[in-house]
């Protein structure tokens, strides 16, 4: 018998969640953000099942990410979302049939000293207010006639940005950077790109042409508050294991490392065979819920590498074997995220390679 951490992966949520992003966006294309392998759900699979539902091109980080889609049989619009790191990465990016982002001067200056074969299209990206990455709203019209210029170049030139605060969608910089993208733009041709999943969600005005979702992709808010259920969101990741030992301890006894657990009196705890090498946050305090069989039951004590244990009071018919849910359908990431002081994104992104994968299509 392996040991049981896995995680189990819902391809009709995906597929479900693809359609709350055209039901939210119906007139864009959508570039699908599957960078971080696929936001740890992995990035191949993710994406032949988006392609084939539908989604007109990925969002990737890295040409690495890039080749590998191809090597998979990807066809679709890949598009590298940091552009190129160096001059030598423009004849992978014409190989691979790759766009890119171009979003400073010496990516712009590469692509005026190389000779393509066939020109290479480009998403410019506008610095509207983020302060990250982007050609500054003053300087945009002389990149784009350089562009415009440039052999290397494909004439569709798409104009984008990124939007700082859409997950919370009153902010009052939403606007201004909408405003700002519009004036820098204005009378430019190409096509247009804003939304992340907040955005195309919440901010009507951002979805363009093309929107790229990430999170709402995996069935995950993006929002500060509430679960993707709450959007119709379907979780694509299920990450469980098993109870594999159990132990009664008695009043005044401490669990776990550093005793910071101290039983309040006689009880059942029972342990997970899952921890923070698997993925599991390390400061999920006591009190992060589990599902044993469907029942909420509280974490105690720190989380060890390999597992974690559980005050099981309130389960009594618990048995050695029982499945655990730690996120997915029926305990939401978000909730686990908050109780441990992170994001739903890094608690996705951290499931580690010891973790078996199980795909399935209901």
């Amino acid at each position: 018998m392996s040991r049981s951490a896995l995680a189990r992966l819902d391809l009709n949520a995906l597929r479900h969640n693809l359609r709350r992003v055209k039901h939210y966006a119906p007139h864009s294309s959508v570039l699908a953000v599957i960078k971080a392998n696929g936001y740890g759900h992995g990035m191949i699979t993710v994406a032949k099942t988006l392609e084939a539902a539908g989604a007109d091109g990925f969002g990737v980080a890295s040409i690495k990410e890039a080749i590998a889609l191809r090597a998979a049989g990807i066809t679709n619009t890949i598009v590298l979302l940091e552009g190129c790191f160096d001059s030598d990465e423009l004849a992978l990016v014409e190989q691979y049939r790759l766009e890119m982002v171009v979003h400073q001067a010496r990516q712009l200056e590469w692509l005026e000293q190389y000779c393509a074969q066939r020109p290479i299209r480009v998403w410019l990206k506008i610095d509207t207010g983020m302060h990250r990455l982007g050609v500054p709203p003053d300087a945009v019209r002389d990149v784009y006639a350089r562009l415009r210029r440039c052999a290397a170049v494909a004439d569709d030139i798409c104009l984008m940005t990124h939007l700082a605060n859409a997950d919370v969608p009153e902010h009052p910089q939403n606007q201004r950077q909408l405003s700002q993208f519009a004036e820098s733009c204005a009378g430019l041709a190409g096509s247009r790109s804003i939304a992340n999943s907040a955005a195309l969600i919440a901010l009507e005005h951002s979805r363009g042409d093309w929107v790229r979702p990430g999170i709402m992709l995996y069935g995950v808010s993006p929002f500060d508050r509430g679960s993707g259920a709450d959007l119709d969101l379907k979780p694509v990741m299920t990450l469980c294991s098993e109870l594999f030992a159990m132990r009664h301890c008695k009043q005044g006894e401490a669990v776990g490392y550093g005793g910071t657990y101290v039983c309040p009196e006689d009880m059942p705890i029972g342990i997970v065979s899952i921890g923070y090498g698997d993925g599991y946050p390390r400061h999920a305090p006591t009190g992060t819920p589990v599902l044993i069989n469907g029942a909420r039951v509280p974490l105690v004590g720190r989380v060890s590498m390999d597992m974690i244990c559980v005050d099981l009071r309130s389960a009594p018919q618990a048995r050695l074997g029982d499945s655990v849910v730690l996120w997915g359908a029926g305990l939401p990431v978000e909730e686990i995220a908050q109780a441990a002081g992170t994001i739903a994104y890094e608690l996705l992104c951290g499931v580690t390679s010891r973790v078996d994968f199980a795909y399935r299509e209901d």
